[in-house]
């Protein structure tokens, strides 16, 4: 059997590429710092998320890859079901993966391919990397799962039997991909084991905690409402996370409503 390629690039199709750190956002550095309000929206699913990457929370003593929130992206790319069918696409050009994170139901976090592989290698690296025994696992799982298994789940039959195509797996190499953050188990079935990003914790404490600031900021208004071009200026005082970071999810997600008015976008708490 051959073995899948380390490359993750696109052969003959011709799909944008996954960013990089050496790359420059293809729409120029004035617009990464320019207000929430005047890029919002977008008719492309790509650029949206190349622009939020560049936009991603810097957080001291926090090693995490940038990544964008599913609920993000359909604040700004309005038609979600273009936006599934792009995810989908560009999962299967293994352009990127997509993660079910711990913090809401509905949460899935998405990663471009090459920063995922950064974390990895971040991630097993921390662990131990190649001084421990059985660290072969770590190989074994960036050459035959990653590129293998692009849901956001593997059940563990499957997971050891990718991991076998490298040698004998035994429950102890599942326990360093768990320690590493590679892996977590599944609540629900202890046979399923979701992808994980490595060190993610901090910044899903600041999401939680940001969100609940800013729905009580917004309920504790008269109306209910702020100008958004206010509301992201706010400093919060509970989550080390911009806010503007924290508003994309909000409205993606359905708990805030932007609506338009003579002095600007107005950002609405969602009455049921």
């Amino acid at each position: 059997m051959t073995e899948p390629s380390s490359s993750y690039s696109l052969s003959s199709k011709k799909r944008p590429r996954s960013p990089n750190n050496n790359d420059e956002h293809p729409q120029g550095r004035d617009q990464i710092c320019s207000s929430l309000e005047d890029n919002l929206t977008f008719n492309d699913t790509m650029i949206a998320l190349q622009l939020m990457r560049t936009q991603f929370p810097k957080l001291e003593k926090v090693v995490v890859q940038p990544f964008i929130l599913q609920s993000q992206l359909y604040s700004s790319v309005k038609d979600r079901t273009q936006v599934d069918r792009d995810l989908e696409s560009f999962k299967k050009d293994k352009l990127l993966r997509i993660f079910k994170l711990s913090s809401g139901q509905d949460d899935h976090a998405i990663m471009f391919m090459d920063d995922y592989l950064k974390q990895v290698a971040f991630a097993i690296k921390r662990s131990g990397g190649k001084d421990q025994d059985g660290s072969e696992v770590f190989k074994w799982f960036e050459r035959y799962v990653i590129p293998s298994k692009l849901d956001v789940s593997i059940n563990q039959i499957e997971l050891c039997s990718l991991l076998s195509r490298g040698g004998g797996v035994t429950d102890k190499h599942i326990t360093l991909l768990m320690n590493a953050g590679l892996l977590t188990r599944q609540l629900i079935d202890p046979n399923i084991y979701w992808f994980a990003i490595p060190r993610i914790g901090p910044i899903l404490k600041g999401l939680s905690q940001g969100r609940k600031e800013i729905l009580s900021l917004l309920n504790r208004k008269k109306y209910k409402e702020m100008l958004l071009s206010s509301l992201e200026k706010t400093k919060l005082r509970l989550s080390p996370l911009d806010t503007r970071f924290l508003l994309r999810d909000l409205i993606g997600s359905g708990h805030i409503k932007t609506v338009q008015t003579p002095t600007g976008l107005l950002a609405r708490i969602t009455r049921d």
